[in-house]
């Protein structure tokens, strides 16, 4: 009996939303008094074996198979039946957009309770209660799962990457993998430096910037700061920004330490993207700007005016 990890990666790369339910579920099972595992499909460019640095005794490897990041039913199929194969009590993925696909789908398979999107370790005092946000992230929901086997995928930025120097045994697993009904005619990935999705620092920007034209404020100090970029949903449809930049209910929902809004009002449906961010930064020249309200820092101010000198500033502290 055990927990499982389902690992996620991109070109060869571990996921860093994948190392937070690593540790998560390596936290869960010392909780729970049993051993942590990992399950990884597909290939991967560093030695499985590194993932016992963050707690796990064994590393499941299935592949490589071409479909494993595209299919969800194959990866449900494939999750399910290594759920069953080792026992695992408990399943523990990263809210991602994969595991929004898979988790509902194994939940079914396996007849196993299913929490999305938690922010803490369960409770296991009385039952097995796992707290989660809810209504866009102005309350928490503490549900209890009383099935035997358990689901849970953790919000991303929720929980530390814990990292040891430990090592992992890999076992590789010969399971039949089903025939995809998907074709992939062709692959597009986003363009930038850091990926939004799992980006620490977000710079973004909303209509007060004007134009497209005014978009070098952002990139210089994404630049500067090691961020990704992002806008609002106007800018998006305005075709100032590609679409994948756009946050907010209608688009990304991301959770970085840091989250740079310039020239943004702050409506409900934006906030309901950026909520959990750590800390949000706000400039805007209308001081009844919604934004402020969530914010922890906010400027009041031109943009135009504000950002020349905080690059400035950037710019000064990296040279010392």
């Amino acid at each position: 009996m055990s927990i499982l990890i389902f690992v996620e990666h991109s070109d060869g790369k571990i996921k860093k939303a994948s190392l937070e339910a690593l540790s998560y579920g390596a936290a869960l099972a010392s909780k729970l008094g049993l051993d942590a595992d990992a399950l990884v499909i597909g290939k991967t460019e560093a030695p499985l074996t590194e993932l016992g640095g963050y707690g796990v005794k064994k590393v499941f490897h299935v592949g490589p198979t071409e479909t494993s990041s595209t299919d969800t039913k194959i990866i449900s199929n494939l999750i399910t039946k290594v759920v069953e194969q080792i026992n695992a009590d408990v399943l523990v993925l990263s809210n991602t957009l994969t595991a929004k696909g898979v988790a509902p789908r194994v939940s079914v398979r396996l007849k196993a309770g299913l929490v999305s999107g938690a922010v803490s370790l369960p409770e296991i005092n009385n039952g097995f209660t796992v707290r989660k946000n809810v209504f866009s992230g102005k309350a928490f929901s503490d549900i209890n799962i009383l099935t035997a086997k358990k689901i849970i995928t953790v919000n991303q930025n929720a929980f530390e990457i814990a990292k040891t120097a430990g090592t992992a045994e890999v076992v590789t697993l010969n399971l039949e993998i089903p025939t995809s009904t998907i074709e992939v005619l062709a692959v597009n990935k986003t363009a930038g430096d850091v990926l939004l999705s799992e980006a620490e620092r977000v710079i973004s920007g909303g209509r007060g910037l004007k134009g497209p034209e005014n978009w070098g404020l952002v990139e210089e100090l994404a630049k500067l700061t090691g961020a990704a970029t992002a806008c609002s949903r106007a800018v998006a449809d305005a075709h100032w920004r590609p679409h994948h930049e756009h946050v907010g209910q209608t688009g990304l929902a991301i959770a970085p330490n840091l989250y740079f809004a310039i020239g943004i009002s702050g409506a409900i449906q934006h906030l309901a993207g950026v909520n959990r961010s750590k800390t949000i930064v706000v400039i805007n020249k209308d001081p009844e700007a919604p934004f402020f309200k969530a914010a922890d820092y906010g400027i009041v101010g031109d943009a135009f005016e504000v950002m020349p000198k905080i690059i400035a500033a950037v710019k000064a502290l990296g040279a010392n």
